[in-house]
């Protein structure tokens, strides 16, 4: 199972963890981005950068880009000119926000409008990713006969997945999507989401075998399961402003290296051919499940 770190808040840190992720044998690294949200959050595009003059193997993730609050033509331009940066290692993960309102007041983006928001984006996307003039005349968009150029370094473009977990975002990976990225989501209900995603990639005249399958885990591992528990909950309490006490043995992984190993086969057997694997914590609490996870969990997941 290919096994992707996400990096801490910690900007003046980005290419430091990046290249502790690569000479630990992660498969890459990612990030998220709001542009405002309840916690210190970067641009998804600037840090990746970082991270991409850091390294030279791992692939390098959005995890997610929250593109409707992008004008579409920019955000096909940032992502063409990370792929050119980092030597055709990027991968673009897509999400549609809406869980922090505020910021999309501040970009000047209607909230409501951001499902069709991104489907125009990502149709606009593959059009320029497919080289030459475009002629695109949509509903946010116009773009009168451009190219891009440079074009991006991966035929086709960065690898698109798509993150959510709703009935659209479904429909939306089997239209647009390389990968299935669900998140806040069991090993049943990924399965099941594959399943349906597939099946909307045929009904648009995709290769349903073409949509691979991952999942997006917040977590944490400890010798002491207890307090691994307790770590995770308190975080993502306070990320999602909600008590996640009652959901933590649904959606996070925690406990011992066991336990945590355990349950993401689970989701490799539920089809998640990649975990992205966001830890907990910042500074040395954040450095002490990476190193944990590395050494204890890490390789089980190779075997």
């Amino acid at each position: 199972m290919r096994v992707v770190l996400t990096l801490g808040s910690d900007q003046t840190a980005v290419a430091a963890q990046a290249r502790a992720a690569e000479d630990g044998g992660y498969d890459g690294v990612a990030t998220g981005e709001h542009l405002f949200f309840h916690g210190p959050v970067a641009n998804g595009f600037v840090a990746l950068a970082a991270a991409a003059g850091a390294t030279s193997r791992i692939r390098l993730l959005s995890s997610l880009t929250v593109l409707p609050l992008y004008p579409a033509a920019l955000a096909a331009k940032l992502a063409t000119t990370l792929d050119q940066v980092s030597g055709g290692r990027f991968d673009l993960g897509i999400g549609v926000g809406g869980e922090h309102p505020p910021e999309f007041l501040a970009a000047g983006v209607e909230v409501t409008e951001r499902g069709a928001r991104s489907d125009e984006a990502l149709e606009l996307m593959r059009a320029l990713w497919a080289g030459g003039p475009v002629d695109f005349a949509g509903r946010f968009t116009r773009v009168p006969g451009l190219a891009l150029d440079p074009g991006p370094v991966q035929p086709g473009g960065p690898p698109i997945w798509l993150g959510g977990r709703r009935p659209a975002a479904i429909r939306r990976a089997g239209r647009f999507g390389d990968v299935w990225m669900p998140y806040m989501y069991t090993p049943e209900q990924l399965a099941r989401s594959l399943t349906e995603v597939r099946d909307a990639a045929e009904a648009a005249g995709r290769d349903p075998a073409a949509v691979g399958g991952a999942v997006f885990c917040w977590g944490g591992v400890d010798d002491d399961p207890d307090r691994s528990r307790a770590q995770v909950v308190e975080t993502v309490s306070a990320v999602y402003q909600q008590d996640f006490g009652p959901l933590a043995d649904r959606y996070l992984l925690h406990g011992d290296p066991g336990r945590v190993a355990a349950r993401i086969r689970e989701y490799a057997d539920a089809g998640a051919q990649t975990l992205v694997f966001s830890p907990v914590g910042e500074g040395a609490a954040r450095s002490g499940i990476v190193d944990l996870f590395t050494r204890a969990v890490l390789p089980a997941l190779r075997t």
